[in-house]
């Protein structure tokens, strides 16, 4: 090293500062890891271990597991997921029963329609005149809970003041109000019959048929649009269980829809006119079976909700009755005791199962385990 360079000098400095506190210059320190230095003879006057040197492996300690290599293994635990004090990640729904009920409803009128427009056009004034009296009546409680939960019902008005296809809640608002007056007028049409022959009345009684064959014919166009959009409307929410059966709600609800319809045929037609509604209690049965399966299996750790507490048991208890209702319809084909039986367990069946996905979605919400987990598992499987 050359002596009159500025570094030189420091060194020279620092070396006989050293050599004044007694450790020899050629002791080494623990910096240059040559001797025992400064810190490990104070190490051993003490009576402790001497120190390793900085830029060596320590030879101590935990060793690596499976017995190769020294020094300590530091791993990180497995997080464990956790909230914020236990609390929900997600907000869960604030719709209450009334929302529950209106899902229900909103199928047995479009339901009810398909079945109306089934007797029409094959001849069955039974089936026909339930059908359409049965749809007016739940289109009419659709209206009355869905107006209960906004409020006000000058929110509902209020929403027709815009029309957004990317909304559910939009779009099912205006299917409301295009299927409710159709379905009205097609049941005031059943009616005519009853009115005078003459006087104003009795052009009433000239017109409403024709009109409500129309009307009818408009409401079942619409109906498929009518059961299948609440299922939409639910997937496009944020709540784990809901969102991730997107494929599977609006097939449930179409199906419940049609089972529901037609156990207001089984109960209200004679046995002879009953034979479109036991084929559609069929249809809807065999969509309902297989949606419920397939959001009690196919979700993996958001099947859980679905299967556990009060939704699983309502599930269950819809599975049971779809298919008592089935075998019931077939069965008491000569019998109106035993179709009309099995028509209102098909109309029980709907209620369980549009009460148990709600419930099964609102339980997921509650708990952050269903947000998180997910969450994590999406993230892993893209990195």
């Amino acid at each position: 090293m050359n002596p009159d360079r500025p570094v030189g000098a420091l060194f020279r400095r620092f070396r006989d500062r050293l050599a004044a506190d007694g450790v020899p210059a050629e002791s080494g320190s623990r910096a240059t890891g040559v001797g025992p230095g400064r810190a490990d003879t104070a190490a051993r006057e003490a009576g402790l271990a001497p120190h390793p040197p900085r830029d060596t492996a320590p030879t101590t300690g935990r060793r690596r597991r499976g017995g190769k290599g020294g020094g300590e293994q530091l791993n990180v635990p497995p997080a464990e997921f956790t909230s914020y004090y236990g609390r929900p990640v997600l907000k869960p729904p604030v719709w209450k029963w009334d929302i529950a009920a209106y899902l229900f409803t909103g199928g047995l009128a479009a339901g009810s329609s398909l079945l109306a427009a089934g007797g029409q056009l094959t001849g069955r004034p039974a089936l026909r005149r339930a059908g359409r009296v049965t749809s007016l009546a739940a289109v009419s409680a659709s209206a009355y809970f869905l107006i209960n939960d906004l409020g006000r019902p000058s929110r509902f008005h209020h929403m027709l003041r815009v029309a957004k296809v990317t909304s559910p809640m939009s779009v099912g608002t205006w299917i409301l109000s295009a299927f409710g007056p159709a379905a009205g007028l097609a049941a005031v049409a059943e009616i005519a019959p009853r009115l005078p022959e003459r006087g104003v009345l009795g052009l009433g009684r000239r017109l409403l048929p024709p009109a409500g064959h129309a009307a009818g014919l408009a409401a079942a166009v619409t109906a498929p649009a009518l059961a299948t959009y609440t299922g939409v409307l639910l997937a496009d929410t944020a709540v784990p269980s809901w969102h991730e059966a997107y494929p599977e709600l609006p097939v449930i609800f179409a199906g419940s829809a049609l089972a529901s319809g037609a156990g207001v045929g089984l109960v209200a037609a004679p046995p002879g006119e009953a034979g479109p509604a036991r084929r559609l209690a069929v249809a809807g049965a065999a969509l309902e079976l297989w949606g419920a399966h397939r959001v009690e299996n196919r979700l993996g750790l958001l099947s859980e909700p679905y299967a556990d507490g009060t939704p699983g048991k309502l599930l269950r208890a819809g599975r049971a009755l779809t298919a008592a209702g089935v075998v019931g319809a077939w069965l008491g084909r000569r019998n109106r005791l035993v179709s009309a039986a099995s028509g209102g367990a098909l109309v029980a069946a709907s209620v369980c199962t549009r009460f148990g996905i709600f419930h099964g979605g609102v339980a997921s919400a509650r708990d952050p385990r269903y947000t998180v987990v997910p969450q994590r598992e999406r993230a892993d499987r893209r990195a």
